[in-house]
């Protein structure tokens, strides 16, 4: 799988800003069959950043949720801002 095909787009929603701003985490909606690994190697090669933990879960719509821990030599606000998603 390609990196575009694995990472989908980030969350911007109330819990994903406070997760960012508490615990440097980012979340992304991912394609539904990646693996854990496959998410982190995708993170780790768009964004150039260290992903220290990877959680998944499938949302009530069907849409699969990764949960990015990024190490604290990167601020996920940073991420987080090349994206767009803060400004």
């Amino acid at each position: 799988m390609d990196t575009q095909d694995i990472i989908k787009f980030p969350l911007s929603t109330e819990k994903a800003i406070r997760l960012m701003e508490s615990e440097n985490k980012l979340v992304f909606v991912v394609d539904i069959k990646a693996k854990r690994p496959e998410i982190k190697q995708a993170i780790e090669d768009a964004f150039k950043v260290k992903v220290t933990k990877v959680n998944t879960l499938i949302a009530p719509d069907g849409k699969k949720r990764a949960y990015i821990k990024i190490s604290y030599d990167t601020p996920a606000i940073d991420v987080a801002t090349k994206l767009g998603i803060m400004g």
